[in-house]
């Protein structure tokens, strides 16, 4: 019981377990003071007199800023994890990283089997970007991309590229390996100079979230990230 109170109250187990003993616990009408007892996550729960909420696992949509690390932990950087504020005891981590630098839509999760099923290149579920780069992008890039680009260390699956000016265009990938996007246009002899992720799976990024502000997402939303494009 201390576990489940502790997720859903936003205190460490230690607080949990001492407001437990301390008589401030009710599940179901009953007041309750062994914070080892089992219950049902369908209980009804009241925390000194106010209702909360059990969620076995949470996902938030960040709108990541430049210069933050994508990680749980970090000993000397702040991390994308540490600008969740109602984060408590739970295991947050970033499900698919992105570079320091690149800025965007960042799912932040405590889920680790859903964040396995969208990032694994088997399930085909798209994450698109804006690129903007240093030089003119030429047109015959878009098959460049669509052929699967070969960058020694593995080939990438082919990937949809859309130019949308002279300097900037959108990219569909499958898949994210480290710095992939950067390598596939410094392939061609262009240095991406911003990169932003804008899409995962059919959920798009919310334009009403600035850099670094973020948003719980409901079920609906889960359901659209995991879709196949």
């Amino acid at each position: 019981m201390d576990k489940l109170v502790s997720k859903a109250g936003l205190l460490s187990r230690n607080d949990a377990k001492a407001y437990i003993r301390g008589g401030k616990v009710s599940v179901d009408g009953v007041l309750k003071t062994n914070p080892a007892e089992k219950f049902s996550e369908n209980s009804i729960i009241f925390l000194d007199g106010e209702k909360i909420v059990y969620e076995k696992n949470v996902y938030y949509m960040m709108n990541k800023p430049g210069g933050i690390v994508s990680a749980s932990e970090d000993k000397k950087e702040k991390t994308v994890v540490d600008l969740i504020k109602e984060r408590g005891n739970r295991n947050l981590f970033p499900a698919g990283r992105l570079d320091r630098d690149t800025t965007g839509f960042l799912l932040i999760t405590d889920d680790g089997e859903f964040a396995h099923k969208i990032l694994s290149p088997s399930r085909h579920v798209e994450k698109e970007y804006i690129v903007e780069t240093d030089l003119a992008i030429p047109s015959e890039l878009i098959d460049f991309f669509k052929e699967g680009v070969d960058l020694g260390d593995f080939t990438a699956l082919p990937a949809v590229l859309k130019i949308l000016s002279e300097k900037r265009a959108a990219v569909v990938l499958k898949e994210g390996k480290y710095h992939q996007i950067k390598r596939m246009f410094l392939k061609y002899g262009l240095k991406v100079v911003s990169l932003e992720r804008i899409r995962m799976g059919n959920l798009n990024l919310d334009e009403n979230l600035k850099a670094g502000e973020y948003k719980k997402l409901t079920a609906e939303d889960i359901g659209k990230i995991a879709q196949r494009g």
